[in-house]
């Protein structure tokens, strides 16, 4: 496929960083072993992946805002275009070796998501999509899956952790999906979930208390492989309410349904 140069600039910035984040995921197989483990390691890998993608962006499109999951939102001189970022989404997945973990980058335009790339150094997997023009991995088109029964679907969630979430909400939730579908999986980053629905290896998609920079590019990567996203009430206001469902019309249609019922339990 041919690139627009912004794609071409969110693409370099993604892999820059990207060959850091992976040379620092080598080094955390050795860390395991060792007392006190990798976590201050791998905090300062994803500091080190933010200063990176700001960097690099800022050079290409100087004055954009900057919402980054470490720097929160730093306005730019441009109030029309922000970048939203996570350098490093599945950091617990990082700081285990398991190698299921992104950088997500997404522009927003006036409010509006318009190009967006969700990046896997481990496996060089290369999420791409632009408002309009398709969504792609590694150049190659990709669209949802086509599936229109629950019973034959494979459904992916997020899963709380004591301390931050409802987990007596999600627990209702996952038991009404759990008896409509074929499998439920939990894999630990959402940029990449996003991507994978996209990509139709998930039927669908659904997770609360996100942050924006865990959701941005995805929604682009969703409706641009012919898929429909909302919150968990039905609204066009993920990156407000924190909360994402997405798939298929169908799929969509009916994972919306099962969690209104389990709302209402």
């Amino acid at each position: 496929m041919l690139r627009s140069a912004l794609l071409n600039v969110m693409v370099a910035a993604a892999r820059k960083a990207g060959r850091t984040l992976k040379r620092d995921f080598g080094e955390v197989e050795h860390l395991q072993v060792s007392l006190k483990g990798p976590a201050n390691f791998v905090t300062a890998a994803d500091r080190k992946a933010e200063e990176t993608l700001k960097a690099e962006l800022a050079k290409a499109r100087p004055g954009y805002g900057f919402l980054g999951e470490e720097g929160g939102l730093q306005a730019g001189d441009d109030p029309s275009h922000t970048w939203i970022v996570d350098p490093l989404d599945g950091t617990t997945n990082f700081l285990h070796g398991i190698p299921q973990f992104a950088i997500s980058i997404a522009l927003e335009r006036e409010g509006t998501i318009v190009a967006g790339v969700i990046y896997n150094p481990a496996n060089e997997e290369l999420f791409i999509a632009e408002r309009g023009k398709g969504a792609f991995l590694n150049d190659q088109r990709i669209r949802v899956a086509g599936r229109q029964r629950l019973a034959d679907a494979v459904i992916c969630c997020g899963l709380p952790h004591y301390g931050r979430g409802d987990l007596a909400v999600f627990r209702k939730e996952f038991a009404l999906v759990q008896e409509k579908v074929a499998g439920l999986r939990r894999f630990g980053a959402a940029a990449l979930d996003l991507g994978w629905v996209a990509a139709g290896r998930f039927d669908a998609f659904w997770e609360r208390d996100l942050s924006p920079w865990d959701m941005a590019a995805g929604i682009l990567m969703i409706r641009e492989a012919g898929g429909y996203v909302t919150d968990c009430d039905g609204r066009d206001a993920m990156l407000t309410s924190k909360s994402i469902v997405c798939g298929n019309e169908t799929m969509h249609r009916e994972i919306i349904g099962l969690l209104k019922t389990a709302g209402k339990t």
